[in-house]
């Protein structure tokens, strides 16, 4: 396998477009990346295109219809909310393999106010058997918080406290689909949607899309491009004896985290930023011990001393993440991509992680998908 370099990036702000569809959404950001690389629709050699609720309706190519059909090869991904990042490994891998130079992958979804409600069943097609209680994701991650509070003595605040970080990490943010800060008091106060969290701890859906252009290291010389990918790793959940009464969300995450730091060649410790998978404010908080930024139980102390807030010791979501920035699920994977390469070009503004070197950016899709992309300089 050859190294591969992010060339191009780009992004929409995401939010809601009702009187715009996904091809539509999808060819801004496909000719925002390719603008950004230096590059036209001629010099792509490969389209991966991920959208989880038009799954069927071949998306890659309609894309191309907005943005130039010239016959290349078209990989369209499904892989719940791992499915804009699993289009990226497909683009990562293509080019790894000496096969293309240069690859296209775009992450696309339009979801408008519909919530976040896949497992469990009713119509879903997820075997229930075996589970007790919800398989709904606000239920799945609630009771996954509240096995860490009974463990280790988290409490309901430092969970909230993670969403008032990202809702401060998002007024710098000019793509976050809300860009809003909220108190302590606020996050607590609101709704409860499944304990503990609240409203203002669950990720918002809507409509978005986001790009990147990858390629190969004779292309980078001739581009400048210099941020490049150390490793892109997709793992799914090994078997395991079952506990039925408690959802596992961190296997899938430790798994690819071993794999992607021994391929990058870095420990967590090296690590500038992450973007990890903040679908509700509990799994951020879990996810920094699946990722190793701390230790067991050490995770209510990271949000504590703001060791994960913007200017700390490892910036998490200085994008705002999930619970801003929006999770239209097929575009998630690539905007965190997005993310953490400007980070490392020195491009992201008022949001900057100084210095940057090293970027980490993982999703996970249950059911089961995890993606880890680790970039550097």
């Amino acid at each position: 396998m050859r190294e591969v370099f992010v060339a191009g990036v780009g992004m929409i702000r995401f939010g809601r477009y009702p009187d715009r569809d996904v091809p539509d959404l999808g060819a801004e950001a496909a000719l925002l990346a390719l603008a950004d690389a230096g590059l036209t629709m001629r010099d792509v050699e490969l389209l991966a295109a991920g959208c989880l609720f038009q799954a069927n309706a071949m998306v890659g190519q309609r894309v191309l219809q907005e943005i130039g059909q010239t016959g290349i090869p078209v990989v369209n991904v499904a892989n719940a909310c791992a499915t804009g990042s699993t289009a990226f490994r497909e683009a990562w891998m293509a080019v790894a393999s000496g096969e293309y130079d240069v690859a296209l992958a775009v992450g696309v979804e339009q979801m408008g106010k519909m919530g976040l409600l896949t497992g469990g069943g009713g119509g879903s097609g997820i075997r229930t058997e075996g589970v007790i209680g919800s398989g709904l994701m606000p239920a799945v991650f609630g009771q996954a918080g509240m096995e860490h509070m009974r463990k280790y003595g988290t409490t309901q605040e430092q969970f909230a406290k993670i969403a008032v970080k990202n809702h401060r990490h998002s007024t710098k943010n000019p793509l976050s689909q809300y860009q809003v800060e909220v108190s302590l008091g606020d996050v607590l106060k609101s709704r409860m949607v499944a304990y503990p969290n609240t409203l203002y701890m669950c990720c918002p859906t809507g409509d978005g899309s986001a790009a990147v252009v990858v390629v190969s290291p004779e292309k980078a010389r001739q581009l400048g491009a210099k941020v490049k990918v150390l490793a892109s790793v997709l793992t799914s959940d090994p078997w395991t004896e079952r506990d039925l009464t408690l959802p596992d969300v961190s296997t899938l995450t430790r798994n690819a985290a071993k794999q992607a730091y021994a391929k990058a060649g870095v420990g967590p410790e090296d690590v500038d930023l992450v973007e990890l998978h903040d679908c509700f404010a509990t799994a951020e908080l879990l996810h920094y011990e699946n990722l190793g930024l701390c230790g067991e139980g050490e995770a209510g102390r990271l949000i504590d001393e703001d060791e994960t807030a913007h200017g700390g010791r490892i910036p998490v979501n200085v994008s705002g993440g999930l619970l801003s920035k929006g999770h239209p699920l097929g575009a998630t994977g690539v905007a965190n991509i997005f993310e953490v390469t400007q980070h490392l070009r020195g491009r992201a503004g008022d949001r900057q992680v100084e210095g940057a070197k090293v970027g980490l950016a993982h999703v996970i899709g249950l059911g089961s998908a995890c993606t880890i992309n680790v970039l550097g300089t």
